[in-house]
């Protein structure tokens, strides 16, 4: 199983490992921080925003490589809405939610299916539009000057994401782990995303 680790909790999670399994010889392989335990469990941590650790075998060095980046956003997208943050560390610079209507599935026939589902892919494409509308004034500022990429953590669904990222306004965004699986993007699932991305995600295999 895989579970989700505030960067500032890790050390204290290591220990309580420690305190169910049993002594815990902690290595480093594949730009992970490894542990296994006495009686055979093992765990796997990896840093957020796709970043490798070749540090110390030690909690402490472990976490202190956890700092989010100076320049990095998020893109939350669904049919039902939008949101999108730009932020420095784990302050936030900018920050647009948005919802649109987009029409459920309906059990009509014919003709009237047909033009139900033509005005729910209209209402969809308006909600991707204004996503990267908005994705493209917050996330891609100051970019050319820069002259850098910058990381973006993803979330909701995944075809409506990639819609969005179609945009050749947004070409200077590199999407990084991790994926967030979140419902219709609203201001507090926005603010659990930016905590959630900030995350170590930690692989566990109990004996």
């Amino acid at each position: 199983m895989t579970v989700s680790v505030p960067a500032e909790r890790f050390e204290r999670w290591v220990l309580n490992f420690q305190g169910r399994h049993g002594a815990t010889g902690l290595g480093v392989a594949e730009g992970a921080l490894t542990g296994a335990a006495a009686d055979g469990s093992t765990f796997t941590a990896r840093l957020p925003f796709d970043r490798s650790y070749d540090g110390l075998p030690d909690a402490a060095a472990f976490r202190a490589e956890t700092t989010a980046p100076d320049d990095w956003g998020v893109l939350l997208v669904r049919k039902g809405g939008f949101a999108v943050a730009r932020l420095s560390g784990t302050t936030t610079r900018e920050s647009k939610v948005g919802q649109r209507h987009v029409q459920g599935r309906t059990k009509a026939g014919g003709q009237s299916q047909q033009r139900f589902a033509r005005r729910r892919d209209n209402q969809a494409r308006q909600a991707y539009e204004a996503a990267a509308d908005h994705a493209a004034r917050i996330l891609t500022e100051g970019l050319d000057k820069l002259d850098h990429r910058l990381p973006v953590v993803t979330g909701g669904d995944h075809g409506a994401v990639e819609e969005v990222l179609a945009d050749s306004r947004l070409r200077q965004l590199t999407v990084v782990e991790p994926w967030l699986a979140v419902p219709d993007p609203k201001r507090g699932i926005l603010e659990q995303a930016v905590v959630d991305a900030c995350a170590v995600r930690v692989e566990v295999v109990n004996a």
